[in-house]
């Protein structure tokens, strides 16, 4: 293990979040807030740790791929603690360290879920940096990071495969890894814009529109107001977001695909998005027809088909409080979450990719008992996938339930809270999804500490895909 490379590089993601932390200052400037001293603070901390993480005994050697999953842990750890200081040094705030750690860990991780209440009163300056904390993590800083370290002489493409979410983690869109990161940022850069104006052209304001294309691309949920989308009211604002959910939900590789080969029938092509379109249109035909012949919602296809979108891609924007719904509305898109979007995107939950090879793998499994001399080999898209890639996804899964049901087991006893609770702020962390029922319907504030730091630990666990944090709890990783 080579630990001043992993330091070095370490402090070299730090230097270069904590300039992120000027554009919120900017911000205060220009609404002439209190809050200039509170980012300079937290600028010149992490500037200061960043740099002098740097500047450590200078190592050449490359990342090996362990080294790389303990640079990813470190780093949004590092991102989230030290992220976490300008909430905590906010005046308007007045949090413990433990509620603006889990609100910043909880935006890097885009999980959206918040402890924070009375948003409409903050500064413009506190809601723009929770929102832009979710932008950067959604496409994920070490994608980003990747792009300059080359230039520094260190290998990245150890920190891509342990950050890039999904099955297979040797897919490149380009040729070098700077110019996946490249390719990648340019891509999720205009998508935001777009997003952005469109929003402002539903109806938002300049700064609305820019924080809520943050967190909307980024499958984040966060809100400038405590009503979530619901405090626009408005059927195009909410249209404008069912639509930039579902595309941030595809894969990232998918669409540059399909603007390099200028072919949008290039998306259905794909077996993943198919599934993913399907799944996601259907759960909201369920959700429609329940409210509809149930009531609950004055409108219930509108309100139906955001939900379902917004649950179903982990985003966690609301109109309503869906957990008050009728039947098995609210359940049912809470294990929509669970599946989540497409590997590759922004979003949370298992994948779809992983959902639709454990169905054919099942479906294979089936056809062998009846068939036993049979040769059924697993395809997708037309390719074979390699039994590697069908234990991978098992182990996956496996490990995603073992320590589900573990962790709802243990936030039962931290917080004392009832089966539904526990269930639910349990696979609204681990999905990175945000709202969950019962007493986190509306946010997690009432939690005590040791539930919430739990929870963070979830929500790191979902966004590196479980495997990249575990294998540093393993003896044999420290001994090698």
């Amino acid at each position: 293990m080579h630990l001043a490379v992993i330091f070095r590089v370490t402090g070299v993601l730090l230097t270069c979040f904590s300039f992120t932390m000027l554009l919120p200052a900017l911000v205060a400037v220009l609404y002439d807030e209190d809050t200039i001293h509170t980012f300079a603070v937290a600028f010149a901390v992490t500037l200061v740790t960043g740099l002098a993480m740097w500047f450590l005994p200078r190592d050449k050697r490359e990342l090996r791929a362990g080294d790389g999953f303990l640079v990813t842990v470190l780093f949004y750890l590092g991102l989230g603690l030290f992220g976490a200081l300008p909430l905590y040094l906010a005046e308007s705030l007045d949090a413990s360290f433990t509620d603006a750690a889990f609100e910043s860990l909880s935006g890097l991780t885009t999980t959206g879920a918040t402890v924070f209440t009375g948003l409409d009163a903050l500064p413009k300056s506190i809601l723009f940096y929770r929102q832009f904390l979710q932008w950067l993590g959604g496409m994920g800083i070490i994608v980003l990071a990747v792009a300059i370290l080359p230039m520094l002489g260190i290998g990245g493409m150890q920190l891509y495969r342990a950050e890039s979410p999904g099955p297979v983690k040797d897919n490149k869109i380009a040729p070098r890894i700077a110019e996946t990161a490249k390719a990648l940022w340019y891509l999720y850069l205009g998508i935001t814009t777009v997003c952005a104006l469109a929003y402002y052209l539903a109806g938002m304001n300049g700064f609305d529109a820019i924080c809520h294309s943050f967190s909307t691309v980024a499958i984040g949920g966060f809100s400038t107001h405590d009503a979530s989308m619901g405090y626009f009211d408005s059927a195009a604002i909410e249209a404008v977001a069912v639509v930039f959910m579902m595309f941030a939900g595809i894969n990232f590789a998918l669409h540059f695909g399909v603007i390099a080969r200028r072919n949008p029938g290039f998306y259905l092509r794909d077996p993943e998005f198919q599934l993913y379109i399907l799944a996601v249109f259907g759960i909201a035909g369920i959700v429609c027809a329940i409210l509809y012949f149930h009531g609950g919602s004055d409108h219930p296809v509108r309100h139906g088909i955001f939900q379902a979108v917004s649950i179903a891609t982990t985003t966690g924007f609301t109109t309503t409080d869906f957990s008050l719904w009728p039947s098995v509305a609210p359940v049912l898109l809470l294990f929509a979450a669970f599946a989540g979007g497409c590997a590759g995107s922004t979003a949370g939950g298992i994948k779809m990719i992983r959902v639709l090879l454990i169905y054919r793998q099942g479906s294979r499994e089936i056809k062998q008992l009846i068939h036993p001399n049979g040769v059924f080999p697993l395809k997708l898209g037309g390719h074979l996938v390699p039994d590697r890639v069908i234990d991978a996804v098992w182990s996956f899964f496996s490990v995603y339930v073992i320590l589900f049901l573990t962790l709802v087991c243990v936030f039962m006893g931290f917080a004392g809270t009832d089966f539904e609770t526990s269930f639910s702020a349990v696979g609204a962390s681990l999905n990175n999804l945000g709202p969950g029922l019962g007493e986190v319907a509306l946010n997690y504030a009432n939690l005590n500490a040791p539930s919430k730091w739990l929870l963070v630990f979830a929500m790191i666990c979902g966004r590196l895909e479980i495997f990249t944090l575990l294998v540093l709890l393993t003896p044999a990783f420290w001994r090698r």
